[in-house]
């Protein structure tokens, strides 16, 4: 066996036992949640009023609903890193900024959209998982960011440092500023859009599709819908010529 194909193997062995892992996480998440709702279900019915008397509230409502209607893989507003004019093959990602299997398969994802520029629209999704102390900020600043334009900077920013701010139980709120301030932003815009109610709102929203599309872990690949589980890019080629020869 040759040193690449060693290498290879490796690297699918690497990124195969980080969605293992993910699946776990979200399976331990499920089985807390389940608790926590039988526990909790008496104060649910005695505050019902309070909930009620809050639903006029914008952090309520965005909660509430994420995510209106049937969930979509992809929605009008939805990230597009790139987009090909004939809109044939479609490549959703749903993704985590602080899952180190996303970082692995981040570089991947560049290839392809060199390899398949003009022929493959490439959309990103936030699915900040609940264990990563960080995810929803990351995901916050790369909204706040794509506000004015630079979703696609600030995207690859977050990968490219990931491993001098995530697996830490603190705030990366000014490092995650400090990235802003690097790309030239207004950063009075910037400050008020991380801060926003809505900002999360939009970051939720995209977590929601992806729950009612099955997403458990990141990242999670759609190819024109249909999700895949490529394991390098060999495999990720191929699924794609696949789409573009239909």
């Amino acid at each position: 066996m040759s040193k690449q194909q060693d290498r290879t193997d490796a690297r699918r062995a690497k990124v195969e036992a980080m969605r293992e892992q993910e699946k776990r996480r979200s399976a331990r998440r499920r089985n807390v949640m389940a608790s926590v709702a039988v526990i909790g279900v008496f104060a649910v019915v005695a505050g019902v009023w309070l909930a009620i008397g809050s639903m006029g509230s914008g952090a309520d409502r965005t909660g509430a609903n994420a995510a209106a209607g049937p969930p979509q893989v992809v929605r009008p507003d939805s990230h597009r890193l790139q987009t090909a004019a004939d809109g044939k093959v479609t490549l959703v990602e749903f993704l985590d900024f602080e899952c180190e299997g996303c970082r692995a398969y981040f570089p991947v994802v560049e290839q392809l959209r060199k390899t398949y520029a003009g022929k493959v629209t490439f959309v990103a999704r936030y699915f900040p998982i609940s264990s990563h102390f960080n995810a929803e900020r990351a995901a916050r600043a790369v909204e706040a960011s794509a506000q004015q334009g630079k979703f696609d900077a600030m995207y690859q920013q977050m990968y490219q440092t990931q491993t001098q701010w995530a697996e830490k139980q603190a705030p990366a709120d000014t490092f995650f500023r400090g990235m802003a301030q690097g790309l030239g932003l207004d950063m009075a815009a910037w400050d008020k859009a991380y801060d926003d109610p809505a900002t999360l709102a939009r970051v939720k929203k995209d977590a929601a599709d992806g729950e009612a599309l099955g997403v458990q872990g990141t990242p999670t690949f759609f190819l024109n819908g249909k999700k895949i589980e490529p394991r390098d890019s060999d495999e990720f080629k191929a699924a794609i010529d696949a789409a573009l020869a239909q």
